[in-house]
C-alpha cells in the first residue's frame, strides 16, 4: 500500500458489561476487510484501521458473557480523526458522572465524524446525546418500545434490522451489527469487495436493512395469551384464504370488537397488519427457497397478485420481490461457490 494512502479510523466505543458479539461481530467484519486490503484487494487510496476504545477510564472491558475485552484505551485518549464510530450496547452501567462526560464528548465529536452508528442498545447512547432527535432509528426488538417511550422525538422503527438516516446508522443487534458493517464496507468499496468479506466469514452479503428482526412464525409460539396464540397459529394455516376479524373472533369465541381490542393489547398490532406481515414474511421465504413465479407466490401466501406482492415488498423492505430474491440467492450461491474452491 502507498504510504500516502488515507487511513479511515473505525472506532468501536464499548461500554462496560457489553454484549460481546455486538462488538466483536462487526469488528471481525472490518478486520477481514483489512486482511483483504493487505493481500492486495480493494481501493489502495485508503485503508481501514479499527480501534476498540472503552467508554470508561479502564482498558479492560467486562462483557455480559464473562469474557473480557482488552481495549487500546479510553475514548479520551483518541488523537486521530474518526471516520466511523460504532457505539455498542449496553451503555447503562457507566457511573453517571463518567456517562455525562462521554455524552458531551460524543456530541462535540459528532460534527466531524462521517458516520455515527450504534448496535443494539447502543442506540440509547446516541439518543441521550441528542443525535437521534427527529430521525428514524431502531434497537433490539426487546428495547424498541422503551426507546420510543423514553425518547418520543425519535421515529422508532419496530423490528428493523438496521436503518440509515443521514449519516446516522442504528442496528438492531446482536448479529445485525455484522450486517451493518458489511453495508458500510459496501458503501465504501462496492458490492464485489463486500462479497469477498462475506465469503470469508460465511455470511450473507446483504439482508435488507428493514427486514424483520425476528420470524413472526416463531414469535407466535411465544405469545403468552393462550387464546391469542391459538388464533395466530390458526392464521398461519389459513394465510391463503380471505381472513376477517369475524373469522378470528369466531376462533377465539369472542365478539369481533372484544377480540380486536384484546389482540391489539397483547401484540401491539392490529389483526389486519399482523396477517399482512405474516403473508409478506411467508412470501420472502418462498422467494429464497423456491423457484415459483411471483404470481404463484402471491397466490400461495394470500397476497393474491404479483402487483400486490410487489407493493407490499416495497412498503416493508424498500426493494422489489425480484431484487429481494436476487440479493439472497446470489449471496447463497456465492457462499456455496466459495466453499467448493
Amino acid at each position: 500500500m502507498d504510504k500516502q494512502s488515507t487511513i479511515k479510523h473505525i472506532v468501536f466505543l464499548v461500554p462496560p458489561n457489553t454484549t460481546l458479539l455486538t462488538t466483536v461481530g462487526p469488528l471481525e467484519v472490518f478486520s477481514k476487510a483489512i486482511d483483504l486490503f493487505d493481500s492486495g484487494r480493494g481501493n489502495m487510496n485508503f485503508r481501514y484501521q479499527a480501534h476498540v476504545v472503552s467508554m470508561d477510564k479502564g482498558k479492560q472491558i467486562n462483557t455480559s458473557s464473562g469474557l473480557p475485552i482488552l481495549s487500546e484505551g479510553a475514548y479520551t485518549e483518541i488523537d486521530y480523526p474518526i471516520d466511523t464510530i460504532l457505539v455498542t450496547g449496553l451503555g447503562r452501567y457507566l457511573d453517571p458522572g463518567q456517562k455525562g462526560e462521554m455524552l458531551e464528548w460524543l456530541k462535540n465529536q459528532s460534527g466531524s465524524i462521517r458516520r455515527i452508528c450504534s448496535v443494539c442498545s447502543g442506540a440509547f447512547v446516541l439518543a441521550e446525546a441528542g443525535l437521534l432527535d427527529g430521525r428514524k432509528a431502531t434497537a433490539h426488538w426487546s428495547k424498541n418500545e422503551e426507546l420510543s417511550k423514553d425518547f418520543p422525538s425519535i421515529d422508532v422503527q419496530i423490528a428493523r434490522i438496521f436503518i440509515k438516516d443521514g449519516n446516522i446508522y442504528t442496528a438492531a443487534g446482536i448479529t445485525s451489527g455484522m450486517d451493518l458493517a458489511l453495508a458500510l464496507i459496501e458503501e465504501d468499496l462496492g458490492q464485489s469487495f463486500a462479497l469477498d468479506v462475506a465469503r470469508w466469514l460465511v455470511l450473507y452479503l446483504k439482508r435488507p436493512g428493514n427486514q424483520s428482526q425476528f420470524n413472526t412464525y416463531l414469535d407466535c409460539k411465544k405469545i403468552g395469551h393462550p387464546t391469542i396464540r391459538k388464533v395466530c397459529e390458526w392464521i398461519l394455516d389459513h394465510l391463503q384464504e380471505d381472513i376477517t376479524v369475524e373469522d378470528l373472533a369466531e376462533q377465539a369465541a369472542m365478539s369481533p370488537r372484544n377480540f380486536a381490542r384484546v389482540f391489539v393489547r397483547v401484540l401491539r398490532i392490529t389483526p389486519a397488519k399482523f396477517i399482512n406481515k405474516l403473508r409478506v414474511e411467508n412470501a420472502g421465504r418462498h422467494l429464497i427457497e423456491t423457484q415459483l413465479s411471483l404470481d404463484e407466490i402471491a397466490y400461495h401466501c394470500g397476497l393474491k397478485t404479483s402487483e400486490n406482492l410487489r407493493r407490499q415488498f416495497l412498503n416493508f423492505f424498500e426493494v422489489t420481490p425480484t431484487q429481494y430474491r436476487k440479493s439472497f440467492q446470489s449471496s447463497l450461491s456465492s457462499l456455496y461457490d466459495a466453499e467448493l474452491k
